[in-house]
């Protein structure tokens, strides 16, 4: 048995040796790119060196990207932006390393820097904008991700991811849109969570005249105590109830509150909240929110003035149809046209 394992052993060792001598003779082989002599095992090693710092870039901008989802907002979003960076740092260390591979300089690559060129000039000069907006959102920092912006175009969300060409806004629907970086540098842009993630908030309401204007500021303060998107009770940022004016029909009020982070990012949300507390509170205190209505009174009808107008109207006429009312208007009073007026006064709701 042993003289067996000896004897097959050279055989083994052959078999393996020519299958090296022959991927040896494989990645020497030789083939010309443009002037440029290439061999398969340079092309191979150019790909494999490619791949991995690749890799190796998703990896690192992985791993900053899951510390920064622990740390507060205003560290997350530079940990983005550095891990963001970092990535196209080695994009650009892989693209170099793969030319040294090739053995390719850069000098080869001055005329396609030239068509380059003209090609911006001319289809690839938006997207060429978009990458370098992309940039200067992420030096710039005057939109991080996290934040809440509104835009010109009437878009809002959070932004939720700053890549090459666009840029990613989640609105409250959770539906992700993708918006030209360009807009963001060229356009109008609200960032609403800038500076400070806290905002004011002002809501209109009406009550009828006559109520105690004290009693209106008592209701409206209980309305926003009740509400817990109100930042605070005391202080610079406590909420107040001013009188605005004096409409047709009602005293004219205004609530104004400083909200949270969250009613900031969802003010549609706020709103319908501070409004039913508000009713709520204005209902506890019967206080009553008045509404417009009209009160016709009738000059002349069918000829007729006054209480001989009132009697003909409510005088009921059996048989008669439509045309006869007319024939008869028209018999009675050819040259007379029933005239109106209006007048508006409140009622109480």
């Amino acid at each position: 048995m042993s003289g067996l394992a000896r004897a097959s052993e050279p055989a083994v060792d052959s078999d393996l040796h020519g299958w090296l001598q022959r991927l040896s003779e494989l990645m020497s082989w030789e083939f010309g790119v443009g002037g440029t002599t290439l061999t398969v095992g340079a092309v191979s090693g150019a790909l494999l060196s490619l791949v991995l710092i690749v890799l190796l870039g998703l990896w690192i901008r992985s791993r900053v990207n899951r510390y920064a989802d622990t740390r507060e907002f205003s560290r997350r979003a530079s940990l983005y932006t550095v891990g963001k960076l970092a990535f196209y740092l080695m994009i650009v260390v892989a693209v170099l390393i793969s030319l040294a591979v090739l053995g390719i300089p850069i000098s080869r690559f001055a005329v396609v820097a030239g068509a380059l060129g003209v090609g911006l000039g001319f289809g690839l000069q938006a997207i060429f904008n978009n990458f370098v907006s992309g940039l200067i959102l992420l030096f710039d920092r005057a939109l991080k991700v996290g934040d809440f912006v509104e835009l010109q175009s009437g878009i809002h969300g959070e932004v939720k991811d700053i890549n090459i060409r666009a840029t990613r806004i989640r609105t409250n629907d959770d539906v992700d849109i993708l918006v030209p970086n360009s807009e963001f540098v060229s356009g109008r842009v609200t960032n609403w969570t800038y500076s400070d993630e806290s905002r004011r908030m002002k809501l209109d309401f009406g009550v009828a005249y006559g109520v105690d204007k004290e009693l209106v500021r008592t209701a409206g303060l209980e309305a926003a105590a009740a509400v817990p998107f109100t930042l605070s009770m005391d202080g610079p940022r406590a909420p107040t109830v001013r009188l605005m004016g004096f409409g047709d029909s009602s005293l004219n009020f205004e609530l104004v509150v400083w909200v949270d982070s969250v009613a900031t990012r969802h003010p549609s949300r706020a709103l319908a909240a501070y409004f039913w507390a508000l009713d709520d509170a204005l209902r506890k205190h019967g206080i009553e929110i008045p509404f417009p209505q009209r009160d016709i009174r009738v000059r002349s009808l069918f000829g007729l003035q006054g209480e001989g107008a009132l009697q003909a109207l409510a005088t009921p006429r059996h048989g008669a149809t439509p045309a006869d009312a007319g024939d008869a208007q028209d018999d009675s009073d050819a040259g007379k046209v029933p005239t109106t007026s209006t007048q508006e006064t409140p009622e109480k709701q």
